[in-house]
């Protein structure tokens, strides 16, 4: 299995993809170095982003959605984050601070032990954030994981073997990526493979505003790369995986029936944003936050005031965006019009759970949706932090 840190700017390299690395930022164990790659090693050719015709229409979504809750898939979690479902129904959650992965089982919601990742550092907003699986999970049994060491954050793949006694499922991790700075806050988190089956990533800017502003920078970005951690032909510059720049928080990541790439991301005195991504397009933090009809900078789809959101996950299903709120403790709903908000948001569960982390779809009308009760910010309530099931129209 190759290791080593991918996407930086190599010297000479033809000019295709996207501009970037923390210059400075180091770390050890496995993987790369988190400076230039060597020599002669160019960016990895795949298909870029699938773009959805300026023609292309969608039926009709409604101005107004419900939700109902249904059933408790689990309870007893500890600072869950990242949440990836598995074939067959169950999950694997991990927990921010213990730096551990637990199995739920998906129907009588028991929790088993799978591994603790090694080297993470929990502090502050920092810890084992995102996870996902790989797309050839079947086969590989990749689990990728997001999170904070002593010296970044960076992303590994590592190896689930259920076949091991619980809680010595995983293996050592492998570093694909490295060199994203981190924080005791603003530090992104949520990674999710795309319809191109090329890894995405949210970061943070770790409360340093120029960062986002800073393509040498992998702070305040969305990153796109290969299941290796190449850089991808496609995107904005040659040998990067910078997507886009200008972001404060990226907590969010999902995709649309036509393959449109949305992102939620934190404000900071004044407006959360839910974001349509483009390559190489700057979102404007810190010289603007919301919308405000700069040339050079993309404005928002929608926003909110920072007390109505703080947005962590998203999720796409019912021909709209499902937002998940921190501070706001709601679920916003955002009907889409294509690549325009079809009407004003809506909320749900107003403080009925508390402080919502992540959201996922699961079927063409049911998401699963879990609470950050737990996470320092909170006020625990018996049974948290928990997750629950959707059903959404």
């Amino acid at each position: 299995m190759r290791r080593g840190v991918r996407g930086v700017l190599r010297a000479g390299a033809p000019a295709v993809c996207a501009a970037l690395l923390a210059a400075g930022c180091t770390g050890t164990g496995s993987g790369g170095t988190g400076v230039a790659t060597p020599p002669g090693r160019s960016a990895t050719a795949v298909p870029s982003p699938p773009k959805p015709s300026a023609s292309a229409t969608a039926p009709a979504v409604a101005a107004k959605g419900s939700v109902t809750v249904g059933r408790t898939v689990a309870t007893e979690l500890k600072t869950p984050w990242g949440v990836a479902p598995l074939p067959g129904g169950d999950l694997l959650v991990g927990s921010r601070d213990d730096g551990t992965i637990t199995r739920v089982d998906g129907r009588s919601g028991r929790l088993t032990p799978v591994g603790e990742v090694s080297g993470v550092e929990p502090g502050g907003e920092g810890g084992l954030l995102g996870l996902a699986l790989s797309p050839d999970f079947a086969t590989d049994h990749l689990v990728y994981a997001y999170f904070t060491t002593a010296s970044d954050n960076r992303i590994a793949r590592l190896i689930y073997d259920e076949r091991r006694p619980p809680g010595q499922q995983l293996g050592a991790p492998d570093t694909i990526l490295r060199g994203i700075p981190k924080g005791l806050i603003h530090n992104g988190g949520r990674i999710a493979f795309g319809p191109d089956r090329m890894l995405y990533a949210g970061t943070g800017e770790t409360g340093n505003g120029d960062l986002a502003q800073d393509k040498t920078s992998l702070g305040g970005k969305i990153l796109r790369m290969t299941p290796d951690g190449e850089p991808v032909h496609g995107n904005p510059e040659a040998d990067s995986v910078v997507y886009s720049y200008g972001h404060r928080n990226v907590q969010g990541l999902a995709w649309d029936a036509e393959h449109r790439l949305w992102a939620a991301e934190f404000g900071q005195n004044r407006y959360d944003e839910l974001n349509l991504v483009e390559p190489g397009q700057n979102y404007g933090w810190p010289v603007v936050e919301g919308r405000a009809g700069r040339p050079g900078y993309r404005d928002p789809v929608a926003q909110w005031t920072t007390e109505e959101a703080s947005p962590s996950g998203i999720a796409y299903a019912q021909g709209a965006i499902w937002m998940a709120g921190l501070r706001g403790q709601r679920l916003w709903r955002i009907p889409l019009d294509g690549a325009r908000a079809a009407a004003a948001p809506q909320a749900f569960l107003e403080r009925r759970l508390g402080r919502l982390r992540t959201v996922l779809a699961t079927g063409p009308d049911e998401l699963l949706l879990s609470t950050s009760n737990t996470d320092g910010r909170g006020s625990p309530r018996p049974g948290d932090d928990r997750i629950v099931a959707l059903t959404v129209r």
